[in-house]
């Protein structure tokens, strides 16, 4: 399939080739019909990516925030290097996408294939989206009329909040694309609007769905609301605006009755004067995209839906009410339609929106005989591939942030000859893989585990997935490495050790790793040399400053991530079994407020653990602290960046330029050991043994 994406380092819009998403559990995959270029948004992420890295900071400085923790914490070369990756990713263009229904995941009963929908989905050929993010289209709209579904919601999104009632006077600021929907949706609500733009244009359409104009470069805009609410003050703005001025919302209270109500639905400046704001008793809201579940994954991925009595209007329900309007004739599109363009010819649309500022809505038409023809699982992205004999040819499951910027590039430089990435969308096996040198990219994972040429298999997926793939991966005779966490459950654990028996009996020799990277780290490489000149027990405290997440991310959610203690907390549980040097005798766990975690160790040798894993912390203090006490004498290493060493002769420390927590030891170590045979890098018994330990001590944790 092809797809437009964005570069957001030097500004390019380019169409790559991609493998067709695969299916899954309670999503729907189309063939796109026809998309809509929305003007203000993608306008405004090509501005971005053209920006230089000044003005780009200057844009977002709440990110800047963020880079100058990092460098306190990790380093500037470390933190250099993740700005540069995370600039270096493509982003998918698009939101507003219509198509025909090919196929239909588990769990989905009211859609079937040859359904119209509208969807949320980029601009690609095939689009795969969740249950919650599409609507069926009526047969009385048309294609591009259901285009402007979801760009129409994020305005109606606005208008929920204002609560419009029969007879008001509303503002609208910013006679955009989504500006002039709202204009219409006000209408037919009953109400007086006023349209504010700079642009006649725009201005022009306003008033021929039944607005008032004001052009602020000719009239006061303040002035106008309050002619047009006959000197009372307006009931409501709502700014559609993009601006970085906080001119619109100082314009919208100033134009305000008291009590008005004030709701931003674009982008702009948010410098706002109390007095405005206090001697009214105004209310001033932000309207989040195209209604509630909006973000939220358990109503966009896991498909749970909000009860329809207590939240009448989802982002789904809103797709529906748009849809109504349509159908009803009581929501008129076809004016807001300035240019169509041939999906072959994104790159020409793209130019026309920047160019042509008074652009409006930019169809993309998409041929429905090649779409299909497009429907490939696996793209080349080299023309004549070779696999020497003597090398091993590894391929890759997930591409996500980790595997991208650290897992592929330390595998690369280990050695590692690429034969295929693999990603359920499919994009990001495109984008990650022609840079890293991957022979193809694709979403078939069945057709890499059969792949003679491949005998090293990496997985980089969510968590919920590592067990099956290990299992997978390991019958079809395969080598493999797998991220942390090996598995999420001792069932998943029990299955794994099975199949890894088996090829013993079998007398197949594979490696099995876990991605355990800490304990290569050249730091603690010299911590366990130091160690080893002694033989007395050692107490070892771990402290992980890990910082908060969101409720709903999926590494706290037990059934995908695990839980942070599975899914994270396995790495210095892994360490400390490292640098005590024995067996886990007895594993104690109890858990505090939110994902706080405190976890003691015993070990056969009499050395105890202890992992202090800390989410309330602030993010200037280091992030990963050991502290090891044995004998008299002591080792601390502050963010595998600084050792220092107490009690030891002719040494005091160590200190990195850069921060190495061992990612690149690790992955050579792995591909050492598959090109040579012999010893694992970690003993299998040894992962399985801290894999049950980390298992045990999450469940102490979830009973108390």
């Amino acid at each position: 399939m092809k797809q437009i994406l964005q570069d957001l380092n030097k500004g390019g819009t380019l169409v790559a080739e991609a493998p067709a998403p695969s299916l899954k559990a309670g999503t729907v995959i189309s063939e796109t019909r026809c998309s809509l270029i929305s003007a203000g948004t993608e306008r405004m992420l090509v501005d971005f990516g053209r920006a230089s890295y000044l003005e780009k900071a200057r844009q977002q400085p709440e990110k800047v925030k963020m880079v100058l923790e990092k460098m306190a914490t990790d380093g500037i070369a470390a933190t250099v290097d993740a700005v540069r990756s995370k600039l270096g990713e493509p982003l998918p263009l698009g939101y507003s996408n219509v198509g025909v229904v090919t196929s239909v995941g588990s769990g989905i009963e009211d859609i079937r294939p040859g359904d119209r929908i509208v969807s949320n989905g980029p601009h690609a050929d095939l689009v795969r989206v969740g249950r919650h993010l599409c609507a069926r289209i009526p047969d009385a709209v048309t294609d591009e009329q259901a285009a402007f579904t979801v760009v129409a919601s994020i305005g109606l999104q606005g208008i929920r909040l204002a609560v419009p009632t029969l007879g008001e006077t509303f503002v609208v600021i910013g006679a955009g694309l989504i500006g002039l929907l709202t204009v219409q949706l006000l209408r037919a609500q009953g109400c007086r609007v006023l349209a504010v733009d700079l642009d006649d244009e725009k201005l022009t359409l306003a008033r021929q769905f039944g607005a008032e104009i004001c052009n602020p470069t000719v009239d006061d805009p303040v002035r106008a609301g309050l002619r047009a609410s006959d000197g009372r003050g307006v009931d409501g703005v709502l700014i559609t605006a993009s601006s970085r001025s906080s001119d619109p919302v100082t314009q919208a209270a100033r134009m305000c009755r008291q009590r008005g109500r004030i709701v931003l639905v674009g982008v702009t400046g948010l410098e706002l004067n109390r007095a405005d704001f206090y001697e009214k008793e105004l209310s001033f809201q932000v309207s989040c995209s195209y209604g509630p579940g909006r973000y939220d994954s358990d109503y966009e991925e896991k498909g749970l839906d909000y009860p329809y009595g207590l939240v009448r209007w989802t982002e789904q329900r809103n797709f529906e009410a748009v849809l109504a309007m349509l159908a009803e004739g009581r929501l008129d599109v076809s004016p807001l339609i300035s240019h169509r363009f041939p999906f072959e010819q994104a790159a020409e649309a793209y130019r026309t929106l920047t160019e042509a500022r008074s652009a409006l809505g930019l169809l993309l038409e998409y041929d429905p005989g090649t779409v299909g023809q497009r429907a490939v699982t696996t793209v080349s992205l080299t023309s004549s591939p070779s696999f020497p004999a003597d090398l091993p040819v590894v391929g890759f499951i997930g591409a996500g942030n980790y595997a991208s910027r650290v897992l592929i590039p330390a595998f690369r430089e280990a050695g590692a000859r690429f034969s295929s990435l693999v990603t359920s969308g499919g994009v990001n096996s495109v984008i990650h893989g022609k840079t890293s040198g991957f022979a193809t990219a694709s979403t078939d994972v069945e057709r890499l585990l059969n792949d003679s040429a491949t005998n090293v298999v990496v997985v980089a997926t969510r968590h919920d997935s590592h067990a099956e793939l290990v299992t997978r991966a390991l019958s079809a005779g395969k080598h493999v490495f797998v991220e942390k966490p090996l598995a999420l459950t001792i069932d998943q654990l029990a299955d794994i050790e099975s199949v890894w028996n088996a090829g013993l009996e079998n007398g197949e020799p594979r490696q099995l790793m876990v991605g355990f990277n800490r304990r290569f780290a050249p730091h603690v490489q010299t911590m366990r040399r130091l160690l080893g000149e002694q033989g007395a027990p050692r107490t070892l405290v771990c402290t992980v400053n890990a910082g908060e997440l969101p409720g709903g991310h999926w590494t706290r959610d037990p059934r995908v991530g695990g839980g942070r203690l599975v899914g994270e907390g396995c790495h210095f549980i892994d360490l400390m079994r490292h640098l005590a040097g024995a067996p886990i005798a007895g594993v104690t766990a109890q858990g505090g407020d939110g994902d706080n975690v405190v976890v003691t160790l015993k070990f056969e040798n009499g050395s105890i653990g202890t992992l202090h894993y800390i989410t309330n912390g602030h993010p200037r203090y280091p992030k990963e602290r050991i502290d090891v006490f044995s004998n008299g004498r002591i080792l601390s290493l502050d963010n595998f960046r600084k050792l220092h060493v107490f009690g030891w002769s002719g040494i005091s420390g160590q200190k990195l330029w850069r921060q190495d927590k061992g990612q690149k030891a690790c992955a050579a170590a792995f591909m050492r050991a598959v090109q040579q045979g012999g010893e694992a890098p970690i003993p299998v018994q040894e992962l399985f043994e801290v894999s049950r330990a980390t298992l045990e001590a999450a469940r102490q944790v979830q009973l108390g």
